[in-house]
């Protein structure tokens, strides 16, 4: 278990990490409880996520989730936060507009947000460029994205023919541009998540992407195997031998850390 009295993760930290070639680490939190347990497991990075529409509220999709929602989670995991960096989603639609983009961006840092998280593609530049004017850091998220399913058909592999990869390594190049400081890559081919890795100054987290992605991130849930139905090919259940809840999230650190998880089984070729 690393230890819980380092200093606090910053943006800086993980930049250092993907120059030195270590790994860190990324669960969703929506409360207080956890974003403890987080704490003391050591996990480097904790996201408020739009998937609390879903595992919290019930839906069958990330898109009724509203800003405040977000918000009241956020505060509510910032109050027992002492280590990780803290990242929220801005949810379905609140950022379509600049100005709704900048309000919904000071609502999620004043509840205690240090990076706030958007989906989409190199149509985010100019918008990451204003944020971070402003001070507000960003994560952007592609491949798959949940706030687009109904454009996709379906939670599916993003990034398998030549087109989509172009466009998600032109993406990276424009949002890198702009001033991006994370990058979110889910379900796309482990060979293009480690190109657009490889690529790029920016940390990059990924879920379904592959080991050799700089971050790993999963929903808690998930991970503990609090799962409805079949888990994605990508989740694995790190609450078993008699873990206790905080030794399940510091496996999930140690896995991701030494390079056994994912593995080729979670992987998409």
């Amino acid at each position: 278990m690393t230890d819980p009295q380092n200093k606090p993760v910053t943006l800086q930290t993980l930049q250092r990490y993907k120059t030195e070639g270590r790994k860190f680490t990324c669960l969703t939190a929506y409360d207080a409880s956890f974003s403890r347990a987080m704490n003391q497991a050591g996990i480097d990075t904790i996201l408020v996520g739009d998937s609390l529409g879903m595992v919290i509220q019930g839906h069958a999709s990330t898109l009724p989730v509203q800003p405040q929602d977000i918000a009241y989670h956020t505060a509510c995991v910032a109050r027992t936060n002492q280590r990780s960096l803290l990242i929220a989603d801005m949810p379905f639609l609140s950022y379509a507009a600049e100005q709704d983009a900048i309000s919904t961006a000071r609502l999620l840092m004043q509840a205690g947000a240090q990076v706030i998280k958007l989906e989409g593609g190199a149509w985010l530049a100019p918008l990451v460029s204003v944020l971070r004017k402003n001070g507000v850091p960003c994560c952007v998220h592609l491949g798959l994205t949940p706030q687009s399913v109904n454009v996709f058909g379906g939670y599916k592999v993003q990034g398998r023919d030549e087109q989509s990869a172009e466009q998600l390594t032109e993406a990276v190049k424009i949002l890198e541009a702009a001033g991006t400081d994370l990058f979110v890559l889910e379900c796309i081919p482990r060979p293009l998540a480690k190109a657009l890795t490889g690529m790029t100054r920016v940390p990059v987290i990924g879920i379904g992407a592959g080991p050799e992605t700089d971050g790993q991130v999963l929903v808690v849930y998930d991970m503990l195997g609090l799962h409805d139905g079949k888990p994605a090919r990508f989740v694995k259940n790190f609450l078993t031998d008699g873990r206790s809840v905080v030794q399940a999230l510091a496996a999930f650190a140690d896995a991701v850390k030494n390079g056994t998880f994912p593995a080729a089984e979670h992987c998409f070729d």
